[in-house]
């Protein structure tokens, strides 16, 4: 079988780059990532090579699959690094923080009612609500921390880069300090939903489930593989491009 992604890396190359350079440029690889539990959002500086040591992968086999997994078409059409930071903020904001809001209050719902009529059998459910909840609670603080102060910022960031708008200093120093907090949070938040996925065993569906036990353990899946999207395009992208282009704007006009 041809591999699909080989015009982009040989397999040589790809052991030696970080996580978030080898979704930076083939973002179908998060799904192979997700299926290892390899966390390429919090630990994306880390090496290919070293994360796979450190989790004992066959770091050839995995390979394998990265230059063989068919693209995402949609998603593989994004060069997210080329965005202009305003608008990678909008995308962001519009289209996982949104989903956060949307899922919360659906996944709650159904996470009563299978405690209703499974938490007698299955009491890790109770543990996986309050798990959950506690993400909920997180989440929605540090939804409002990064539209009401961070990103309002880093798109006036983008403003003064374009000579549309006048730099104004903010109260905080410099974006590095908030970006600091966010970043602990995301990994807070990712370690809770790990939690989750170890209690389910891998959100495995038990055979007693009803169908809505199943869906419940289907939507926790996919909140946690989206949040890893989400913290991906921050800390690997949005975050570091932040600090360079305040260091460029101070730097030039030597605020």
């Amino acid at each position: 079988m041809e591999q699909l992604n080989s015009y982009i890396f040989k397999s040589d190359e790809l052991s030696n780059l970080t996580l978030a350079q080898i979704v930076n440029k083939i973002y179908s690889a998060s799904e192979i990532f997700e299926k290892y539990n390899i966390d390429f959002c919090c630990n994306g500086s880390k090496l290919f090579s070293e994360v796979c040591a450190e989790k004992k992968l066959n770091a050839d086999a995995v390979i394998k699959e990265i230059l063989n997994i068919k693209p995402i078409s949609f998603s593989d059409n994004f060069r997210f690094s080329k965005w202009e930071l305003d608008f990678l903020v909008d995308y962001i904001v519009n289209n996982h923080h949104q989903y956060i809001r949307d899922s919360i209050p659906k996944i709650s719902f159904h996470a009563e009612k299978v405690i209703s009529a499974h938490g007698k059998n299955h009491p890790e459910l109770d543990e996986v609500s309050k798990i959950f909840s506690v993400v909920y609670k997180d989440l929605k603080q540090h939804l409002l921390k990064e539209e009401e102060i961070l990103f309002p910022y880093i798109k006036n960031l983008s403003k003064v880069k374009n000579n549309s708008a006048k730099y104004e200093r903010p109260y905080f120093g410099q974006v590095s300090n908030p970006i600091r907090m966010m970043e602990l949070e995301h990994e807070a938040a990712g370690n809770d939903l790990f939690k989750i996925r170890r209690i389910t065993d891998n959100y495995k569906i038990p055979v007693d489930a009803c169908n809505t036990y199943a869906f419940f353990y289907n939507e926790l899946k996919e909140f946690e593989e989206d949040l890893h999207k989400h913290v991906y395009l921050e800390n690997n992208i949005l975050f570091p491009k932040s600090i360079e282009l305040e260091e460029k704007i101070l730097s030039e006009n030597k605020f």
